[in-house]
Parts: C-alpha cells; sequence; structure tokens
C-alpha cells in the first residue's frame, strides 16, 4: 500500500502484487463498506467516476484500481501474462487489501471487470459479500451462449484481436476524431463524446494499446474447467442495446448462480452502463448491497 502526502494514511492509493504496483482511486467514506469497482476495456477507474459519488452518498467507500496493462506501472510484456488466473489474483489482492481484518468485501465489475469478478466470486466466495456484474454475463453463461445464439457473430471483434498487431495497425491509421467513435460504435454507441475520447485518448497515447488488447489474446489460456459457480449474492445488470453480448448468455447466467440472484434488464442502454445509466444502476446496486 503506498500512502501519498497529506492523504489519510489508510487510504489505499496504490498495491503491489508479482512486481507490479497498480494505481487505485480510493474514495468515499473511509469507515464505509469497502465497493471494489473493476472497469472494463479500454477504460480505466475513470469510468466509475459518476456511480461512485452515488454510492459515497450512501456512505460506502469504493476503491477502484487501474487493472494490469492499464496502470503504467503494471503492463508485463506477452499475451500470457493476462490470462484470467493472472488478473484475478489481481483483484483479489485488492479485496484482501480492502477486507484486511476478515472483513468480505462488495464486487462490482463492468465489461471485462465482471468477467473477473464471477471468476474471484466462484473461486473465493469467503472473501466477497455480493458480487455484481455489468453486461457481460458468467463466463459459462458466454461460452454456451457462443454455440447456441448469435453470440458467435456479435463477439467478431475478439477474432479480429487475436491478430497480433492488425489492431494496433489499425487504430493507428485513424485519426483522433474517428478512433472514439469507432471504440463507442462497436459497443452500440451511447457513450458521451467527452467519455469516448478520454477512452481513446488514453488508449492511444498513454502506452496502454497492445497491453489493453492482450486481456483479449489470454483468452485462449483460460480453460473451462476452471469455471465455477457463484455462490455469493449476485446482481446482473444488462443492457438490450448492447449489440457485443447477447441476451440467450444474459438468460443463461441464472445457472450460474446458486446464491441469491438478481437480474435486472435496462432498456434502451448500450454498453457503457456505468456512465449511460448510473442514477438506475446506482438504485439497484444500493437494494442489493444492503441485502
Amino acid at each position: 500500500m503506498t500512502i501519498e502526502h497529506g492523504v489519510d494514511e489508510r487510504r489505499i492509493t496504490s498495491f503491489e502484487r508479482g512486481g507490479l504496483v497498480f494505481d487505485v482511486a480510493d474514495r468515499g467514506p473511509i469507515d464505509g463498506e469497502a465497493v471494489v469497482l473493476l472497469h472494463g476495456f479500454p477504460q480505466t477507474s475513470a469510468s466509475w467516476d459518476l456511480l461512485a459519488p452515488l454510492l459515497h452518498e450512501a456512505g460506502y467507500r469504493t476503491l477502484a484500481p487501474d487493472q494490469r496493462g492499464y496502470s503504467p506501472r503494471a503492463r508485463p510484456r506477452g499475451r500470457f501474462a493476462y490470462r484470467m488466473t493472472e488478473l484475478v489474483d489481481d483483484a483479489l489482492a485488492l479485496v484482501e487489501l480492502a477486507g484486511a481484518g476478515g472483513r468480505r468485501v462488495h464486487l462490482v465489475g463492468h465489461d471485462w471487470g465482471a468477467a473477473v469478478s464471477w471468476a474471484l466470486a466462484g473461486a473465493r466466495p469467503d472473501a466477497v459479500a455480493t458480487m455484481t456484474a455489468l453486461s457481460v454475463p458468467h463466463p459459462g453463461a458466454f461460452m454456451q451462449a457462443l454455440f447456441t445464439s448469435r453470440q458467435f457473430l456479435q463477439s467478431w471483434y475478439m477474432y479480429l484481436i487475436q491478430i497480433p498487431g492488425l489492431p494496433e495497425f489499425l487504430l493507428r491509421q485513424l485519426d483522433r476524431r474517428a478512433r472514439p467513435r469507432l471504440i463507442a460504435g462497436v459497443a452500440g454507441g451511447g457513450q458521451s463524446v467527452g467519455g469516448a475520447v478520454r477512452d481513446a485518448d488514453f488508449l492511444m497515447n498513454s502506452g496502454a494499446l497492445t497491453p489493453a488488447l492482450n486481456w483479449y489474446r489470454g483468452m485462449p489460456f483460460n480453460p473451462p474447467r476452471r469455471l465455477t459457480k457463484v455462490a455469493v449474492p449476485t446482481l446482473y445488470v444488462w443492457s438490450d442495446a448492447d449489440p457485443a453480448l447477447s441476451r440467450k448468455g444474459a438468460e443463461l447466467t441464472r445457472k450460474w448462480v446458486t446464491g441469491p440472484y438478481t437480474f435486472r434488464t435496462l432498456a434502451g442502454v448500450g454498453h457503457w452502463i456505468p456512465e449511460q445509466a448510473a442514477d438506475e444502476v446506482a438504485g439497484l446496486l444500493l437494494a442489493h448491497l444492503a441485502r
């Protein structure tokens, strides 16, 4: 844990695992129940800037890390370093730090952060009080939907990303105005202009482009046998205007949760749930966290 000058010493501004250092935005009441927020691609902890304050007002403390590949000091080379076991252990290190003393924490993930949350909650229910997934279904449900619905076609971009160097080359050919439109448009639009520009500029100018893409390139190293069901209280929020994720996967997720389960659909909302529907998600979250 790193302490910044003038910051409460109980704040977690960074943490280390395996020689990598991860930056953390630790905000809200310091004594509030901890909620760990895991961002997705191609975003950072800034993607929670609209939602987190709504949790703070209700007395919760939020810890939002910039994950592997996104934090400048946590960018290992090679796609094997981005397999799910590593991503989960990164998040678990923060969960255990935030829950020091035997306290369990609330876990919320969007996009890739949701995939990590599903895996972590399934493997370590002793460390997680509640789990919330935004957009992405349980990996087991996703795999089932991949071969039984349109999900295979909807996942076209995942196959493209597997080609070394090609996505990087294509993105660099676009001008600064086109990149935000492409990134937001692939996920169904709905992202604010400011948010899309923020994410595109970060991806292209921070050195995070290839490391962020390596989350997808590490997928072949994630064996299906590691998939586990989730026993902790779970909230799954899916949006019906998200072109990347099918309804079939969302509906199949129920089979992968053995604990209390709540499923909600956001009508007319695209992929960027934490920013497009912050107020609605906050209402769902606060009811879930209090159970």
